[in-house]
């Protein structure tokens, strides 16, 4: 092993010389530090013992990812794999194409990014909607604010919106019903909405109602988050804010007006929420660093999850609250470092 190490990283070095690629450094040091891992280490205290660079914690998240991949492949068929094909070589090249104008490394915040946004999507989406979607999600989402680190809002998510707005008539009125070629306009919440029926909670779990083909398996969807969260890749108060935020308001609700408001366990399972709560609103970047903002940004998004879902003509509230959480995340922030602070400030 220790001789193979030796032969890549004299190949890499020699690439490195020739001149016709000099261009391409950004992409020959991704590919260093994908094979071989990261050269840099500290010259004094502290030193670190084990670290958490970006590509390890991306590597995390994609292993996360790896149930509701697969469940979405194997439930949807080619076309799954085919949107995420595309959704990384389209989105990758736009990331590669930066990297090579700015003259530095390429981000591998992209990874996850060019996997979740496919799978945030219906089914059914045509391979060229999949494109444009991602093309806007990863040039306005993060490029034009400088790239991963500096994104304002979510990626993945500024790219469904996107698509969703522009066309709506792919996006939300034709649904394949999970192992059929039998396509739906009813999701779980759009049932609920127009009959008030529940669709039975073990569906739910495995996969066997329609929606988004990430979505579905939320049994993988809860394994990935746990990991995430056991890992310390992800801080488990926003999705524990998140998640009891809805099951506590759906709960009053569902007792005073259960004609317009699900009951917890049905909020919890259906639609985007757990896949929201586990991979999207725990995005390190674009949520608060503070503990106490961390809770507070865990219940905005679940208070304005459920109003859109109850009191609006959107079925689903999960990638609007998200976004907007975004927007109020910094400010979450600044609220407890005014407090948490204020001693200092008064001294100074």
């Amino acid at each position: 092993m220790i001789k193979a190490a030796g032969i890549l990283e004299k190949a890499i070095q020699h690439l490195y010389r020739i001149r016709i690629l000099s261009p391409l450094k950004p992409v020959l040091e991704t590919l260093e530090g994908i094979v071989l891992g990261s050269r840099e280490s500290t010259v004094a205290a502290p030193h670190l013992r084990d670290h958490i660079e970006i590509k390890r914690y991306m590597s995390a998240v994609i292993l996360a990812l790896i149930p509701s991949t697969v469940s979405a492949i194997v439930i949807f068929g080619w076309h799954a794999l085919w949107m995420i094909a595309v959704s990384y070589v389209v989105g990758g090249i736009i990331e590669v194409l930066f990297a090579l104008i700015r003259k530095k490394d390429i981000e591998e915040g992209f990874l996850v990014t060019g996997l979740i946004f496919p799978l945030i999507l219906p089914p059914t989406t045509p391979l060229w909607v999949v494109a444009v979607g991602i093309s806007f999600g990863v040039f306005f989402g993060k490029e034009v604010f400088g790239g991963t680190g500096r994104n304002i809002f979510n990626p993945a998510l500024v790219g469904r919106l996107f698509v969703t707005i522009a066309f709506p008539g792919i996006l939300s009125a034709s649904w394949l019903a999970p192992f059929t070629d039998a396509i739906t306009s009813a999701t779980p919440l759009s049932v609920f909405n127009a009959e008030q029926a529940l669709t039975p909670y073990l569906d739910l779990l495995f996969g066997r109602a329609a929606g988004s083909m990430g979505e579905i398996f939320r049994i993988g969807i809860l394994a990935g988050g746990i990991f995430l969260m056991l890992t310390r890749v992800s801080n488990w108060r926003v999705p524990v804010a998140y998640l009891a935020t809805v099951a506590l308001i759906s709960f009053v609700g569902s007792s005073i007006a259960p004609d317009a408001i699900a009951p917890p366990l049905f909020q919890l399972l259906s639609g985007g929420l757990l896949f929201g709560a586990m991979f999207m609103a725990t995005d390190p970047v674009t949520s608060p660093i503070t503990a106490p903002a961390k809770w507070a940004y865990g219940i905005f998004i679940g208070c304005v999850t459920l109003l859109i879902r109850s009191l609006t003509v959107y079925t689903e509230g999960v990638m609007f609250a998200i976004l907007l959480g975004n927007i109020f995340g910094p400010l979450f922030d600044e609220v407890v470092f005014r407090f948490r602070f204020r001693r200092y400030r008064l001294e100074i």
